[in-house]
């Protein structure tokens, strides 16, 4: 198992990507071997498969992180003939990456919006909506600042962190504040939605508007204050997949399958 981290990818990064197999190669369909990716959960032990064999590259929006690589490391366990390789980051990012020719077997967004910057043979690829997402506001644990909703934010003493208005995050945080009229004391925009986390969790930001689910998978680390749906916002989460080896069809299935929704639940995710 590889772990890349491309929150912005350089130029000579997407050289060195180049040297990834973006094909795995294998003898199944996707069916049989969707059935060898077994439920992750720590109580089951996956029987291994030699039927499938390559690599899969997946580019995946970072609030992805947590339920991606624990499906990861289940469909491995279950394919050992299998590598997954998957880089997390913003999703605008990872789809510049590609448009500019990054290897990618499958590439999962945050939102709709990004696909818009795949080339026209992308677009053009099967398309699944894995779940969806709402946003939450963020805050250290205990919530020192007393935030209380959306209006809160506008508070001078309240240091606001949110998402760089070209990723999802940071459009659609933009959108809910638009909403609800509300102008944000915003003392930083980040590259995506982990790293705006982070400014809650180190201490260097009062609150921030990221996703549910990355209130969730943060757990102790931050304590979550809801947006009303009527301020909310719902962004749905497509997975393209595109290329068509067996490897790559099987990964998808079970991104794609009920054990998969379960991992992304799991962490806040809703269903689809």
């Amino acid at each position: 198992m590889k772990r890349l981290s491309l929150p912005l990818m350089t130029a000579v990064g997407l050289m060195g990507m180049t040297a990834l197999t973006a094909c795995g190669s294998g003898s199944t369909d996707s069916a049989t071997s969707a059935s060898a990716a077994m439920t992750p959960s720590a109580s089951s032990t996956p029987s291994p498969s030699s039927t499938l064999s390559g690599t899969v590259t997946v580019l995946a929006a970072a609030s992805l992180t947590e339920s991606f690589t624990a499906l990861e490391k289940s469909f491995e366990a279950a394919n050992p003939g299998v590598d997954v390789t998957i880089s997390f980051g913003s999703s605008a990012t990872l789809a510049q990456q590609i448009a500019q020719g990054a290897p990618a077997d499958l590439y999962a967004s945050a939102g709709t919006k990004a696909l818009d910057q795949l080339p026209a043979e992308a677009k053009a690829k099967p398309t699944t909506t894995l779940a969806r997402n709402v946003l939450e506001i963020a805050t250290p644990p205990g919530n020192p600042k007393k935030v209380t909703g959306l209006a809160s934010l506008a508070d001078a003493s309240i240091n606001v962190v949110l998402c760089a208005e070209t990723v999802p995050c940071g459009s659609a945080a933009d959108a809910v504040l638009t909403k609800a009229a509300v102008t944000a004391h915003v003392v930083s925009r980040e590259v995506d939605v982990k790293a705006t986390l982070a400014k809650i969790t180190l201490g260097e930001a009062d609150a921030a508007i990221v996703y549910h689910s990355d209130v969730v998978a943060a757990g102790s680390k931050v304590e979550g204050v809801e947006i009303p749906a009527a301020q909310n916002t719902t962004l749905a989460y497509p997975l393209v997949r595109l290329t068509d080896t067996a490897a790559t069809k099987a990964f998808a299935d079970l991104l794609a399958s009920a054990a998969g929704l379960k991992e992304l639940e799991a962490v806040g995710f809703l269903a689809p």
